[in-house]
Order: C-alpha cells, then sequence, then structure tokens
C-alpha cells in the first residue's frame, strides 16, 4: 500500500495556528463550516441567528436570518423602528420560503459538491492504480498463456497493418509533392 500524501482527518490541538498562510486557509474554511450549520438550523427551525466574524486580518464577515440589523434589534431590545420590521405578514411569509428555497438549493450544492468531490477522488485512484499495472507490450512474453499470447499476436499484427498504411501514405503524399514543380509545392 502507498503512503498516504495527506494527513487526512485529525484532532488539532486547539491553539492558534502559528503559520499566517495556515491560519487565513483555517480561519476561511471554518467560517464556511459555520455559515453553513447556521444556514441548516434556520432551514430546519426557522430560528433567527445573526452570526459577526472578524478575519485575522480585521475584516467583518456576517450572516444573518431574517437579516443582521434585525437580529441584532431584536437581541437589544430596540425599540428603533427598521424597515424590515414593520412588513407585511403575507410579505414575510412569502420571503421566508424563498429564503427556505434559496438555502435548500445552497444546501443540494454543497451535497453535489461532497459528490463531485468523492468521484474526483475516485477517479484519481483509478487513475494512479493504472500508472501502476503494465501496458500489454510491457507484459514479460513468459508469463502469459496460450489465449494471451494469441491476442498479442493478434495486436501486433493490427499494429503492423496500421504502421504500414500510415507509412504507405506518407510514402505516396511525400513523393507527389516531389513531382509537383517547385511553384505548386505547399509549404
Amino acid at each position: 500500500m502507498a503512503a498516504k500524501k495527506t494527513r487526512g482527518r485529525q484532532k488539532i490541538e486547539m491553539k492558534k495556528i502559528e503559520n499566517e498562510d495556515d491560519r487565513m486557509i483555517t480561519f476561511s474554511k471554518r467560517r464556511s463550516g459555520i455559515y453553513k450549520k447556521a444556514s441548516e438550523l434556520v432551514t430546519l427551525t426557522g430560528a433567527e441567528i445573526g452570526i459577526v466574524v472578524f478575519s485575522p486580518s480585521g475584516k467583518p464577515f456576517s450572516f444573518g436570518h431574517p437579516s443582521l440589523e434585525a437580529v441584532a434589534n431584536r437581541f437589544l431590545g430596540s425599540s428603533q423602528e427598521h424597515p424590515d420590521d414593520n412588513t407585511h405578514p403575507l410579505v414575510e411569509a412569502h420571503r421566508r420560503v424563498r429564503i427556505n428555497e434559496l438555502n435548500q438549493q445552497h444546501n443540494e450544492l454543497l451535497r453535489q459538491v461532497d459528490e463531485e468531490k468523492a468521484r474526483e477522488k475516485i477517479l484519481k485512484q483509478n487513475r494512479k492504480g493504472r500508472e501502476t499495472q503494465p501496458h500489454w507490450w510491457e507484459t514479460p512474453v513468459d508469463e502469459l498463456n496460450h489465449q494471451e499470447l494469441l491476442q498479442m499476436d493478434a495486436a501486433i499484427d493490427d499494429l503492423h497493418k496500421t504502421f504500414l498504411a500510415k507509412l504507405n501514405e506518407k510514402t505516396a503524399a511525400a513523393s507527389s509533392s516531389m513531382a509537383l514543380p517547385m511553384y505548386f509545392r505547399h509549404k
């Protein structure tokens, strides 16, 4: 069995990642995971959620349902009138249905991406398996049985016929171009 190129999924120690590039990559992946979980919670329970995250470089990222402002106002008990807060119930119901549909589409697309990644992994493994197997012409003749020798003989005959046909074709093309005067020849 070949040695693994990646460490796979491993439990990591909970401490600050020292390498800045690794820290940014981890932040991006974990942030996406948090948004996905929040979206699933909204879809499954209809909860109102607000998440604000600042990257290590200070850039803000947010996720909110129905909106970050509505969740913050509700959390703070603010009496400020917000345009979203006094929408008609029918409009609000339609908006919630649309958000749920979009969340479901998003989750389906994430599922498809995961399937494609798994398919890519299988294809890479299959390709790697084929690379380790010798080609039919590299197989030692001593290891072949009678039927395999006949198949190899037929394949070599086909290859020889194809080779001769191409050689004759190229020879005919070369000789016909030599017969033409110099000003009719194509370069």
